[in-house]
C-alpha cells in the first residue's frame, strides 16, 4: 500500500472517530446531469454599485433574470443575432454562477446586480431582448463535454469588431454587434469566434 493510501485510510479512520462526514467525490456539473435554475438569487446592491453594500437579496425566476438582465448589458436596438448572441452568454454566465454561490455578511447569493456579475435592473425586459432569450431558451454554448461554464464577456470598443477578443473566451459586447450587422454573420458563428471549440447544443 502506498504511503498516500496509507494516509487515505487512516484520515477516513480518524473521521469516523471524531465523527466527522466525508463529503462523495463531486461530478462534474454538465449539460447532460444538470437542468436549468428555476430560480436565482440576485444580491441588490444600491444603485447598481459593485461597491455598495447589499440591501437585499431577490429571488426570481431564470428565465426572467436573464430577461432583465440582457436589455442592461447589450443595446435592445442592436441586431437581432448580436442580441441572440448576448442572450446565451447572459444566460450561461448566470447558469454558471447558481452552482457557485458565495455568502457576504450572512447574505447568500448567486449573483449581484452590479458589474461583479452582470448588471441586473427589475422589470427592465424589453421586446426586442426578451425575444431573443425566449428564441435561444433551449440552446446552451459549451466545451465538448458539456461543462457548464461562464460565458465572459466586455464591452470592447465602440463600433469595432473586438479583434483583441477573439478566440480568448472574452466576448466584446460591441464585438457582436460588428459581426451582425457588417459582416452579417449569424449568432452561432459569432459565438464560435470568440470561445473556439465550443459547441452549440439543445436542452
Amino acid at each position: 500500500m502506498s504511503g498516500f493510501r496509507r494516509f487515505a485510510f487512516a484520515l477516513a479512520g480518524a473521521a469516523l472517530v471524531a465523527g466527522w462526514s466525508i463529503a462523495p467525490p463531486v461530478h462534474a456539473q454538465t449539460i447532460f446531469n444538470t437542468p436549468y435554475p428555476t430560480v436565482i438569487r440576485v444580491a441588490i446592491r444600491a444603485y447598481n454599485n459593485p461597491t455598495a453594500p447589499i440591501l437585499y437579496v431577490q429571488t426570481l425566476g431564470f428565465e426572467e433574470y436573464c430577461e432583465d438582465v440582457l436589455p442592461n448589458e447589450w443595446v435592445p436596438s442592436w441586431n437581432e443575432e448580436a442580441l441572440k448572441a448576448g442572450a446565451i452568454a447572459v444566460k450561461m454566465f448566470a447558469w454558471y454562477w447558481t452552482l457557485h454561490p458565495r455568502t457576504e455578511n450572512g447574505w447568500t447569493y448567486d449573483v449581484d446586480n452590479t458589474t461583479n456579475y452582470q448588471t441586473f435592473k427589475y422589470l427592465s425586459g424589453q421586446y426586442k431582448t426578451d425575444l431573443a432569450i425566449q428564441q435561444t431558451w433551449n440552446m446552451v454554448f459549451v466545451p465538448p463535454d458539456g461543462s457548464i461554464k461562464p460565458l465572459e464577456y466586455r464591452q470592447g470598443s465602440a463600433h469595432r469588431p473586438g479583434y483583441a477578443y477573439i478566440g480568448t473566451y472574452i466576448m466584446s459586447q460591441w464585438g457582436t454587434e460588428y459581426w451582425a450587422k457588417v459582416a452579417k454573420l449569424p449568432f452561432t458563428q459569432i459565438l464560435s469566434l470568440f470561445y473556439p471549440g465550443y459547441q452549440l447544443r439543445w436542452v
